[in-house]
C-alpha cells in the first residue's frame, strides 16, 4: 500500500499560503483596531474572520464550528458567526476515491465488497462516508478521509491559535491556552480511524445491554489508519422527529441521555461531539416508530480519570445540598488554581445552569422557553462579565469536551421538545459512585478496546 499524503512539507506550504494570508489579515486588523481605539471590534473582527474561513474546508471548518459550540471559549459574536459556516466539504470525484481506496486496501479492493457506491452517501471536513455491501451482503458505512488531512490539521490549528492567543491578549478575561492545546489533540487524534475503531469497540461493550443505543459494529479487514468500515446502522435524521408524539421524543431523548451519561459515570469516557448529524433514530413495527438511536461517529472521544468524574459527583452534590466547599473542591479536582470565594460563585452561575434538570426532581424540558441555538449563551454571557471583574481564570484542558456535550445534548434536547425527570434519570445512570470501582471497570473496558488508561 501506498502512503500517499503523509504530513509533507509541500502540502504544508500550500496550505499556509492560502490560509495564512486570510487569518493574517483578521489577526492584524484586530491588533489595528485596538491600538487605535475602535468601538464594536469584536463584531466586526467575528464576521471578518468567518468570511475568511468560508472558502476553505477540511479541518478549519472543523476546529472553528468546535470552538464555537464551546460557550465562552469565544466571543458571543464570534460563536454566532461561525457557527453560521457549512460544515460540509466537496465530495471526490469517482476517479479520485478509487485511487484512495486502492491506496488504502491494494489494487483489488473491488473484490473485497459484494457493492461499494463511488458516490458518497455523505461528506463532511475531515472525510466522506460511502455505502457498500460485503461479500456476505452486510450493509456497510466506509469512512474514507481526505488526502492531506495531517498537513491540513497542522497549519490550520497553527493559524487559528495566532488569531485567538492576540484575542486572550486583548481580551484576558478568561485563559484560553489549555482549551486550545485540548481541542487540537481531539482533532489530531480524529485522523486517526484505527483509534476510532477501537473506540468503536469500546462503546460496543460499555453500552452492549442498553437496547435503546445502538453502535455499529467494525470490519477491521476492510479499515486502515485511513479508512474505516462499519456496519451501517439504518435510522431516520434526528430532526425529522421534531413532530412525532412526545412519546416518542422523550424516547429518543432518554437514549441520548443514556449513550452519554452511563459510559461517563461507569467508565469514565464521554462522546465529545454531540452535532445532530452523530445520531440516527432506529423504530420498529409497521410504522417504525422511534424505539433509540443509532451513534454513528467516535472520532471525538475523551478517557477521563476517576478522580476526574469524582469531581463531577462532587459539583453535582455541593449543588445539590448547597455544600458551597463541596463545588470549591471539584473545581480544584479538576485543575482549577488559585480560586477566590468571588471566582467559585462565578463558576457556580454556569454550574446550576448545567446542572439544573439534574437537580429537579420533576418531569420538565431542559430550559423553559430557549431556543437551541442559544443554549447557554445567556449564561455564559453573565459568567463572562463576572470575570471581568473577578477574574482572569485559567480553564483547565480537561473541562472543554464536559462543557461542550453538555451544550450539544442540552441543545439536542430542546430540539426535541423533550419533557423528562432528568434528575431520576442521572440517579439511575450513575449509582453510588466509588472511584475504585470504576478504575476496575474501566481498566477492563479500556484494555480489551487496546487503549491504554487516561493519565
Amino acid at each position: 500500500m501506498v502512503d500517499e499524503e503523509g504530513n509533507r512539507f509541500s502540502a504544508r506550504a500550500a496550505r499556509y499560503a492560502r490560509v495564512g494570508a486570510n487569518v493574517g489579515a483578521v489577526a492584524a486588523r484586530m491588533a489595528g483596531s485596538r491600538l487605535v481605539g475602535g468601538g464594536g471590534v469584536w463584531g466586526n473582527h467575528a464576521a471578518a474572520l468567518a468570511q475568511a474561513l468560508g472558502g476553505l474546508k477540511g479541518p478549519m471548518m472543523k476546529v472553528a464550528q468546535m470552538m464555537a459550540s464551546i460557550p465562552d471559549l469565544l466571543p458571543p459574536e464570534y460563536a454566532e458567526e461561525l457557527q453560521k459556516l457549512q460544515s460540509e466539504a466537496p465530495p471526490m470525484g469517482a476517479a479520485f476515491v478509487k485511487r484512495r481506496m486502492q491506496a488504502e486496501l491494494g489494487a483489488e479492493w473491488r473484490s473485497r465488497f459484494a457493492a461499494f457506491d463511488i458516490h458518497p452517501a455523505a461528506a463532511a471536513s475531515l472525510g466522506q462516508v460511502h455505502r457498500a455491501a460485503a461479500t456476505d451482503g452486510t450493509a456497510l458505512a466506509c469512512k474514507l478521509q481526505y488526502p492531506d488531512m495531517k498537513s491540513a490539521v497542522e497549519v490550520d490549528l497553527h493559524q487559528l491559535d495566532i488569531v485567538f492567543s492576540l484575542h486572550r491578549r486583548l481580551n484576558p478575561v478568561i485563559d484560553t491556552s489549555e482549551m486550545t492545546k485540548e481541542i487540537g489533540e481531539r482533532v489530531r487524534e480524529e485522523l486517526d480511524y484505527c483509534r476510532e475503531a477501537k473506540h468503536a469497540a469500546l462503546y460496543r461493550d460499555m453500552l452492549a445491554n442498553v437496547d435503546e443505543v445502538r453502535v455499529p459494529g467494525v470490519r477491521a479487514e476492510l479499515s486502515t489508519g485511513r479508512l474505516l468500515t462499519m456496519d451501517w446502522l439504518e435510522g431516520g435524521k434526528l430532526l425529522a422527529f421534531k413532530q412525532a408524539d412526545e412519546a416518542a421524543r422523550n424516547r429518543i431523548a432518554r437514549a441520548m441521555f443514556k449513550a452519554w451519561w452511563i459510559p461517563f459515570s461507569r467508565f469514565g469516557v464521554i462522546h465529545g461531539d454531540p452535532h445532530l448529524g452523530n445520531y440516527t433514530v432506529f423504530g420498529s413495527g409497521k410504522d417504525q416508530e422511534a424505539q433509540g438511536i443509532n451513534l454513528l461517529d467516535y472520532g471525538c472521544i475523551r478517557i477521563f480519570t476517576p478522580k476526574f468524574v469524582g469531581g463531577v459527583v462532587d459539583l453535582y452534590e455541593g449543588l445539590l445540598h448547597k455544600d458551597f466547599a463541596r463545588t470549591v473542591h471539584a473545581y480544584e479536582t479538576w485543575g482549577f488554581r488559585g480560586l477566590t470565594k468571588d471566582l467559585a460563585e462565578t463558576l457556580n452561575i454556569w454550574a446550576r445552569f448545567i446542572y439544573a434538570p439534574l437537580l429537579d426532581d420533576r418531569v420538565r424540558s431542559v430550559a423553559d422557553g430557549v431556543a437551541p441555538a442559544h443554549y447557554g449563551r445567556k449564561e455564559a454571557f453573565i459568567v463572562h462579565q463576572a470575570l471581568k471583574k473577578r477574574g482572569p481564570v485559567l480553564v483547565p484542558r480537561e473541562f472543554v469536551f464536559m462543557d461542550r456535550a453538555a451544550i450539544g445534548l442540552g441543545g439536542a434536547f430542546l430540539h426535541l421538545g423533550a419533557r423528562l425527570n432528568f434528575y431520576q434519570l442521572f440517579h439511575e445512570t450513575m449509582g453510588k459512585f466509588s472511584a475504585d470501582a470504576l478504575k476496575e471497570r474501566q481498566d477492563g473496558v479500556l484494555a480489551k478496546a487496546g487503549l491504554p488508561p487516561p493519565i
